[in-house]
């Protein structure tokens, strides 16, 4: 039988609100201390996304000059496919040790687990591209770590992240088990995160104009922002149903 404190606290929806937070964090903090200590995904997309801004720089100079009119595309270029090795790899080792199985299992609300994952993943593409944008800014003579600028590329920046996340952590969750998993992950995820890319891109294209579009950046940071209210609210809304027969 339920004491009266305890009653009342379910009745008031105190402890399920302070378990959502606790789950969250916890699932967060599990991924970050595990990539702590391996170090194996945040290098692979640190290198991944080196390597490919590398590639662009060398395609895009010419006669010793870097073509800046490509400079936002190839930045939201790298953090895409940086985010999906991260993904990928992420979930395949949640795979290996079975322990998506047991946070499922786990007498916890599954929508806090999504929110734990997105979270870390989130933090690891951040670090990420904290070191892509100053090599995109190097390579390509681009002002992106001028005073003026840099607040608000990093405010597209985590918003795209957070919105690439979301949809990114539902996926990969479902694919987990799934043979393929790889190709499929970028087959579902990069159709419905085509309208985030190129806002950040376009976003990031008005802070790199001269004289800076400040007007046009914030539209397309506000737009960013409905995105990301939108696929968080859908991946919370299906993620339990989804993960149902898990």
């Amino acid at each position: 039988m339920l004491g009266p404190e305890t009653a009342r606290d379910r009745s008031q929806g105190g402890p399920r609100e302070g378990s959502f937070v606790k789950t969250a964090l916890a699932v967060a903090h599990k991924d970050l201390l595990v990539e702590l200590r391996a170090k194996e995904i945040l290098l692979a997309m640190a290198f991944f996304a080196a390597v490919v801004v590398l590639l662009f720089a060398f395609a895009f100079t010419h006669e010793g000059r870097a073509n800046t009119d490509a400079t936002a595309g190839i930045l939201w270029i790298a953090v895409a496919l940086a985010g999906t090795l991260g993904l990928s790899r992420a979930f395949e080792r949640e795979r290996e040790g079975d322990t998506l199985r047991a946070l499922l299992l786990a007498p916890a609300p599954r929508s806090a687990i999504y929110v734990g994952k997105l979270a870390g993943i989130v933090l690891l593409m951040l670090v990420t591209e904290a070191c892509t944008v100053p090599l995109v800014s190097l390579l390509f003579d681009a002002p992106l770590l001028a005073a003026e600028r840099l607040p608000h590329l990093w405010l597209l920046l985590v918003l795209g992240t957070v919105g690439y996340a979301a949809v990114g952590s539902l996926f990969g969750a479902l694919l987990a088990r799934t043979r393929g998993r790889d190709i499929l992950l970028g087959i579902l995820l990069y159709p419905i995160i085509v309208p985030v890319l190129i806002a950040g891109a376009r976003g990031t294209e008005a802070l790199l104009a001269r004289p800076l579009d400040r007007a046009t950046a914030w539209f397309w940071t506000e737009l960013l922002l409905v995105f990301d209210t939108v696929f968080i609210t859908v991946a919370l809304w299906v993620y339990e149903p989804l993960m149902a027969s898990e």
